[in-house]
């Protein structure tokens, strides 16, 4: 039971954690020295793929260490190895669903499209895109509390009911 408990804690922690660690790298890092990689992403895609791309798979790399140690063991350690594995799978599944395909229309979302929250964190990082905040927000679901932090909430209705008027999301 108690591994249980573990591997759920640890994979709702992960998950959440996922997006404060994204939000330190896409600005420390993306906009930083690994901006020859992340330039990919600024700027009309050539292709299904961009260079931006090897990121979720540097993420998967750790991911898919945890889930596979904790998987071939037993025991608490590996319990939480395996949860903490999940939670990152699981934000990397989230953030490809939500910014691949609902911001960047990489392919269809379905539903996802409609969920209200989901389009403001959408409106939050087309504002990034626009670098009107200093590259703000650089996290994705926090985004829009990002705005918020900086003055921008003006700004992100405004993105917000362009995209409901046009619904090009």
């Amino acid at each position: 039971m108690t591994e249980m408990l573990g591997t759920f804690a640890l994979s709702v922690g992960a998950a959440v954690g996922m997006e404060f660690w994204a939000q330190w790298a896409h600005k420390a890092l993306w906009h930083a020295s690994l901006w020859h990689m992340h330039e990919s992403h600024h700027r009309p895609r050539d292709g299904p793929f961009e260079l931006n791309d090897v990121f979720a798979i540097i993420n998967a790399g750790p991911a898919i260490a945890l889930l596979a140690y904790g998987f071939f063991h037993r025991g608490l350690v590996p319990g939480l190895c395996f949860g903490a594995g999940l939670g990152i799978t699981l934000f990397g599944m989230a953030y490809m669903f939500v910014h691949d395909g609902l911001v960047h229309r990489r392919f269809p979302v379905g539903p996802i499209a409609d969920v209200p929250y989901f389009r403001r964190v959408a409106a939050a990082h087309k504002i990034h895109h626009m670098d009107k905040f200093e590259g703000v927000p650089y996290g994705l679901f926090l985004g829009p509390k990002e705005l918020e932090d900086v003055g921008g909430l003006d700004e992100l209705e405004q993105e917000l009911a362009r995209i409901n008027r046009t619904r090009s999301i």
